[in-house]
């Protein structure tokens, strides 16, 4: 027999063994879930105020948002750049990727100067198409 001195007719026997597979079940989906969210909880965490406009339109996907603080720092999607930092990104921009779109989240208490700053930048670096995100103001 397979299980050695074990008798068929004894099941009062302890439990010597926990089994864990739940628990790792567990660990995984709130794992995922943690991964999942981590970046909708971070991206809400940057506070931009955006201006108000009654023609505002959802804002598209792109590889290229940016967002300009009322503390002048800007995040290349998500991330905290210098403009030294955006300059060398930038010279890594392909050629099929001068085709898309940028998308530029300023705050309204940013300098305005910064945000021609940074559509300076784009420009030099072939990116030609722009988009300034707006909060959309629902005329009643």
């Amino acid at each position: 027999m397979a299980g050695g001195n074990l008798s068929s007719d004894n099941d009062d026997g302890l439990i010597s063994a926990i089994n864990v597979t739940p628990m790792v079940d567990i660990v995984l989906v709130l794992l995922v879930i943690f991964m999942i969210t981590a970046p909708v909880i971070y991206q809400s965490a940057i506070k931009v105020q955006l201006p108000k406009a009654s023609s505002g339109e959802k804002p598209q996907k792109s590889q290229f948002n940016f967002v300009v603080t009322k503390d002048s720092e800007v995040l290349w999607n998500s991330e905290k750049l210098g403009w030294a930092e955006i300059e060398d990104k930038l010279k890594g921009v392909s050629e099929s990727d001068k085709d898309a779109p940028v998308s530029i989240s300023a705050d309204d208490k940013a300098y305005h100067g910064q945000v021609i700053h940074l559509m300076d930048l784009l420009q030099k670096a072939g990116l030609k198409k722009f988009a300034l995100n707006v909060e959309k103001v629902i005329k009643k």
